[in-house]
């Protein structure tokens, strides 16, 4: 049986400073606040991560899809802006992704089926929020 259980741990180390680190892959991240709230802008906000999280998500969705169905891709990139309600918890209310295809006679089907892939079934991030998100792509020939 798999196990579906993802752990980390978040230490602080001073002001609004925290050393994330997910147990799995040993990786770790800073997370801080801004110098106006006590931070010092040395990481991301938890915030910022959500997003980050969201797009990279999607992202290794996408560009897995687009290499299965054998297209020629050789650049890609994921933008994310992320628009926060005006009070608190102040939530994302709305979430747009921009995916940015670069290749060789890259199928405008093909990108789209992946990203209706990865939002409707295959990124738990996206699942995982409740937020609308919309997306758009462009696909550059090189």
């Amino acid at each position: 049986m798999a196990d579906n259980t993802l752990n980390g741990t978040l230490t602080w180390t001073k002001g609004l400073q925290f050393v994330a680190h997910a147990e799995g892959s040993g990786a770790a991240i800073v997370m801080d606040g801004v110098k106006a709230h006590g931070g010092f802008d040395s990481g991301v906000s938890p915030m910022e991560a959500l997003l980050l999280s969201l797009a990279g998500c999607t992202g290794m969705d996408v560009i897995s899809v687009l290499l299965k169905k054998r297209q020629k891709v050789s650049g890609f990139t994921v933008s994310v802006e992320g628009f926060r309600a005006d009070e608190h918890p102040r939530r994302y209310e709305r979430i747009e992704l921009t995916y940015r295809v670069e290749g060789t006679d890259v199928k405008p089907a093909a990108v789209e089926r992946a990203i209706e892939l990865s939002l409707g079934k295959y990124c738990g991030v996206t699942a995982s929020l409740n937020s609308e998100i919309t997306h758009t792509y462009t696909i550059t020939e090189s």
